[in-house]
């Protein structure tokens, strides 16, 4: 059966373009306020946002063989892509719940009380970052060869031009996100912020 398709691509395509164009403006738009986050929100030193910063950028890579073996052991490609964008979500969703400014109720004034909510924002946040890191490494491998997947034999020159602008979606959505959240930062609080990314 001949596949629906737009201007000669499958259909299936631009929802992949799509979403990678927003899983990278979300991704690189959180991280473009996520040491801001940590210093002005959760309070701690610059060496300690840096370096839970770096530890999360590379944590979301060793993810990428975890999700070759899933896709290999007969999950399959969409599955996946379908399962660790679930738990991307689910990431970004926790750590938007961690920046909710009013979980204080304005209780600062009480010490212990402030550093319950301050543990429960940290724990929070790092919960949140490791499911976006698992989501967002481990998508990577697949959803490229997911779209090559898309094209029958003979659609090579589309299967070329996929990849192109596939890859100008990616770099688009990086682009964007770094250039707009910062902007947004000033405007909106945290919560907002880093539920727009």
């Amino acid at each position: 059966l001949p596949q629906a398709g737009c201007f000669g691509y499958p259909l299936s395509i631009f929802f992949i373009v799509i979403n990678e164009f927003c899983e990278r403006f979300s991704y690189y738009g959180m991280r473009a306020v996520l040491v801001l986050y940590f210093k002005f929100f959760l309070h701690w030193d610059d060496n300690l946002s840096t370096a839970i910063y770096h530890t999360f950028v590379a944590l979301c890579y060793p993810w990428i063989q975890v999700s070759v073996y899933q896709w290999e052991s007969g999950l399959g490609k969409f599955k996946t892509i379908i399962s660790l964008s679930i738990v991307y979500t689910v990431g970004q969703v926790v750590l938007s719940i961690s920046s909710i400014n009013d979980l204080m109720d304005g209780n600062h004034d009480v010490a212990l009380i402030f550093i319950f909510y301050m543990n429960t924002y940290w724990a929070f946040s790092m919960i949140g970052l490791v499911l976006i890191a698992l989501g967002t490494g481990g998508i990577k491998p697949c959803v490229a060869a997911f779209g090559g997947d898309q094209f029958e034999e003979d659609q090579e020159k589309q299967r070329s031009r996929f990849f192109s602008i596939f890859y100008l979606s990616i770099n688009a959505g990086s682009l964007l996100s770094t250039i707009i959240t910062p902007i947004l930062r000033g405007k909106f609080c945290y919560i907002r912020l880093i539920s727009l990314s």
